[in-house]
């Protein structure tokens, strides 16, 4: 056996440590024993400096806004995604130490029951057959014994077998479950340089917004509106409502409710509820309410969920936005959609048509 009773010891505890770790909310994760350095990711490029000067060109302060916030989402996905991963790696960490505390103690079953079988036989002198033979009195028992130590022997070496394979699984269950501490801790860095980018693209928003006037505000407001009332209506002339009939499922309504009663509620990035929500956290979890749970965010939604044509999609289907699927809305019907839409802003009604339309998927195909 290549590892000591004391090594998989060692490691059962650093594993069941983890159990401790991960039910402590707000705890931060990290390795239980030092490792070598992996490379650093580089780091995140810092936001631009907010331009055009503000009074000079609306339209651009609009477009630029536009830019930084969708930074801001592409990396709060990036963020969730991580987030959710680290959730499944803590539980298979879990449940490798469960699996290493139970073999652990397999282990000395079967070494104290190879003790003993070691103890029998020292009692018996440790004789082989032929002596034995040859200093019975009585063939037969002798015969009746013979039998017994063969089955004693493979007895034996059944159970030296499974002591094997037991050790073998311990170690297996050690190196996974270091594996997954350091896929946890690269999750950790995921998660760290994607927050970093989150609030540096936040910030820089909210410093170009912050410079504009009380009427600048206003006049961007009012261009903002324009820009996603000329989309909704290029969308409608399409005649695309026309050809929208389908009606929605049970669970499909139920998952509009849901997001209905969370209209005007604040956007937060990260958040899934009760009192704050992102895009791809509303959607989740109006279709967890509904009883039907789909990936946590809107790259992975558009990836796992069916694909459905626009003609057919119904009230409850998400529509996905943007060439890479950083943002996600629940169709409610009549054109429109509910979503939270960035920061500053509250789960609200808007026109389905209002951003580029990537695709439609349905969580309950």
């Amino acid at each position: 056996m290549r590892t000591g009773k004391r090594g998989l010891v060692t490691a059962a505890v650093t594993v069941v440590c983890a159990v401790t770790v991960l039910a402590a909310p707000g705890t931060a994760f990290a390795r239980p024993a030092p490792t070598p350095p992996t490379t650093t990711p580089p780091a995140t490029p810092p936001a631009r400096s907010p331009a055009p000067p503000p009074g000079k060109d609306l339209e651009a302060v609009r477009n630029e806004l536009d830019r930084l916030y969708h930074d801001a989402a592409v990396a709060t996905d990036a963020y969730n995604a991580a987030e959710e991963k680290a959730k499944q790696q803590s539980a298979e960490i879990v449940e490798l130490a469960r699996r290493i505390v139970k073999g652990q103690r397999e282990l000395d079953d079967l070494k104290n029951r190879a003790g003993a079988a070691a103890r029998e036989q020292y009692r018996t002198g440790g004789l082989p057959p032929e002596a034995q033979l040859m200093l019975s009195d009585d063939p037969g028992q002798f015969l009746t014994g013979a039998g017994r130590v063969l089955q004693g022997q493979r007895a034996t070496k059944n159970l030296m077998g499974e002591m094997t394979r037991t050790q073998q699984d311990l170690e297996q269950y050690a190196r996974d479950a270091s594996a997954q501490w350091q896929k946890l801790e690269d999750g950790r860095k995921a998660r760290a340089a994607a927050q970093k980018k989150i609030k540096q693209r936040i910030a820089a928003a909210e410093k170009l917004e912050s410079q504009l006037a009380k009427k600048e505000k206003e006049r961007l407001a009012k261009l903002e509106q324009e820009a996603a009332y000329k989309a909704q209506t290029a969308w409608l002339d399409t005649g695309i409502l026309k050809e929208i009939g389908g009606k929605a499922s049970t669970k499909g309504k139920e998952a509009v409710a849901f997001a209905t009663a969370q209209i005007g509620k604040p956007y937060v990035w990260g958040a899934e509820g009760p009192g704050t929500f992102d895009c791809s956290g509303l959607t989740s979890q109006a279709w967890a309410t509904a009883g039907r749970p789909i990936p946590r965010t809107s790259q992975e939604q558009w990836k796992q969920l069916k694909h459905v044509d626009a003609q057919d999609m119904r009230p409850g289907d998400l529509i996905i936005y943007f060439d890479d699927a950083s943002h996600v809305g629940i169709y409610a019907g009549d054109g429109a959609i509910i979503h939270a839409p960035r920061p500053g802003r509250t789960v609200t009604i808007a026109g389905a048509g209002s951003m580029p339309i990537l695709g439609v998927v349905r969580p309950d195909a």
